[in-house]
């Protein structure tokens, strides 16, 4: 029952990511700054005095990296719920986050203003096996405690 649970999950997961891969470059570049503006009103104490030029100039020095640790998040999070799926198969496991990764980049080749990039798929599958490995460390932990 609990892999057909996180099988329900992984599918729920890759739609989401299939979602966000379909935003447009304008929409998606919207989210980030988003992000990025929140990042600077949570933890820079002068951000809210600054000119807009200053606040703005910030919003785009950490947009890059919002992007890419986003990108690492939702595959680390898949990479959790494969391995949940697949009763711990870690090979099984990254080999699927690892092909998801690369048709998603591959989807955004159709996406306006979007480009595949394998620096991605790389980012990507970082976070898949950080998911293997948090799922792998959790169960270590609860299978010490029994």
């Amino acid at each position: 029952m609990r892999q057909k649970v996180y099988g329900v999950l992984v599918i729920i997961w890759m739609m989401a990511i299939f979602m966000f891969s379909a935003q447009d470059a304008e929409e998606s570049s919207r989210m980030s700054m988003g992000v990025g503006e929140t990042v600077g009103k949570v933890f820079v104490k002068e951000y809210e005095s600054w000119s807009e030029e200053k606040q703005l100039s910030f919003i785009d020095s950490v947009e890059f990296p919002i992007r890419k640790l986003a990108h690492a998040s939702e595959y680390t999070l898949l990479g959790v719920l494969l391995m949940g799926a697949l009763s711990g198969r870690k090979g099984r496991a990254f080999l699927i986050g690892a092909l998801y990764a690369a048709s998603d980049e591959f989807h955004q080749l159709f996406v306006p203003g979007r480009s595949g990039q394998i620096t991605d798929v790389m980012i990507d599958s970082g976070g898949v096996i950080l998911g293997i490995l948090i799922y792998c460390l959790f169960r270590r932990i609860i299978g010490e405690k029994r």
